[in-house]
């Protein structure tokens, strides 16, 4: 709570106040910003207590501005259980801008298609996960000023902001699909095994992020949504190699529809 409350007051001191909106932009996903007012670009780095982006494109930027005369806090980048950060480590950034007055949190990120309807390029609405990662970020002393010991996860999606995005999407004509995400550690790409195994437990993707800040969303009250962009067809019975420059490049094509149906639901909370 020390850590976070320095880090707390040290953004304040760079003028965010009154934050409404957090969002998490994911692997390739970096379009929105181009619609944001943006009042504060500070690095991860100058941050106290904040863990620093190890992957290449991941900018590792907190951005503070207005979407539609609302505030928002933009992290440009993510933290990963791959890179050797703990799981609270992960979630640090939530807390903080939760801490910071949020009252929704939006999460993006690029995930594998298991479910064989699912093409590059689709959006997928995280519509329930499955938690296959080592640990958990509520492991350990419970902050009550953060949340209770045992948080109910049985919708850990928000129902009104989920219904709210299907509407959004149909409104503007853009495809979005509904979906089960299954978090691994990586950072490799899974077996065809694999793929088969996570197919039979339910999953219809999967990536390696999103679950502990949802989970740490929850634990705080904070209601959340999350699109996932499918950069790669993850069929055990075809597979064929993918590298990571194919997937930037497929998430990079679907951004601009991620970044507008955003904005869109922002704009009539």
């Amino acid at each position: 709570m020390e850590q976070l409350i320095i880090a707390k007051n040290f953004l304040r001191q760079k003028g965010i106040e009154s934050a409404e909106i957090g969002i998490v932009l994911g692997t390739g996903l970096h379009q929105l910003i181009n619609f944001v007012e943006v009042k504060q670009t500070i690095p991860y780095k100058d941050i106290p207590g904040f863990p620093i982006s190890t992957v290449e494109f991941h900018k590792g930027n907190l951005i503070y501005g207005t979407i539609a005369n609302k505030n928002v806090l933009i992290m440009q980048g993510r933290f990963h259980a791959y890179e050797g950060y703990s799981m609270q480590q992960i979630v640090f950034p939530i807390r903080i801008m939760k801490l910071l007055g949020i009252n929704q949190l939006f999460l993006s990120n690029a995930a594998g298609g298991i479910n064989l309807n699912f093409k590059k390029g689709d959006l997928v609405m995280v519509d329930d996960h499955i938690n296959l990662l080592t640990g958990n970020p509520l492991s350990g002393k419970n902050y009550d000023e953060l949340g209770s010991r045992f948080p109910d996860m049985g919708e850990p999606y928000d129902v009104a902001l989920k219904a709210r995005l299907l509407q959004k999407a149909i409104a503007l004509g853009i495809g979005l699909k509904k979906g089960v995400y299954a978090a691994v550690h990586g950072p490799n790409l899974e077996t065809k095994a694999e793929y088969r195994y996570l197919k039979i437990i339910g999953a219809d993707m999967v990536g390696m992020s999103t679950v502990p800040e949802v989970i740490a969303a929850v634990h705080m009250q904070l209601p959340c949504i999350a699109v996932s962009v499918i950069t790669d067809e993850c069929d055990p019975a075809n597979l064929k190699p993918v590298n990571i420059q194919e997937i930037i490049e497929v998430a990079g094509k679907a951004d601009g529809k991620l970044s507008q149906l955003f904005i869109e639901v922002i704009k009539e909370l």
